[in-house]
């Protein structure tokens, strides 16, 4: 395995687990500290969320250095990670 492919694998991985994290904290953390006034979820999730979410903006520019990515796919992939879903698109798309 190259260093290029383990890159691209890591990249996926945090892409994969940074869509979880932010849908998570969306649909489940976020319900429950409203609803159910249950803040502890939104401490727990945000804090992975937002380390994955940096983890991510790195990676993606990591991605365009590596695969020479235009400074439009870069602007994509940093826009889809605000975006629920987003960087579930961005891995199946962008990757090779």
């Amino acid at each position: 395995m190259s260093q290029n492919d383990t890159s691209i694998k890591i990249f996926r991985w945090v892409s994969i687990l940074e869509a979880i994290s932010f849908l998570l904290l969306l649909f489940i953390a976020m319900p429950l500290k409203y609803i159910w006034d249950m803040p502890e979820y939104v401490r727990i999730v945000g804090m992975a969320h937002g380390i994955l979410f940096i983890l991510y903006l790195f990676g993606g520019y990591w991605m365009f250095e590596k695969l020479n990515w235009s400074v439009k796919v870069l602007f994509i992939v940093f826009l889809s990670s605000i975006l629920p879903f987003g960087p579930f698109v961005v891995e199946r798309k962008y990757l090779p």
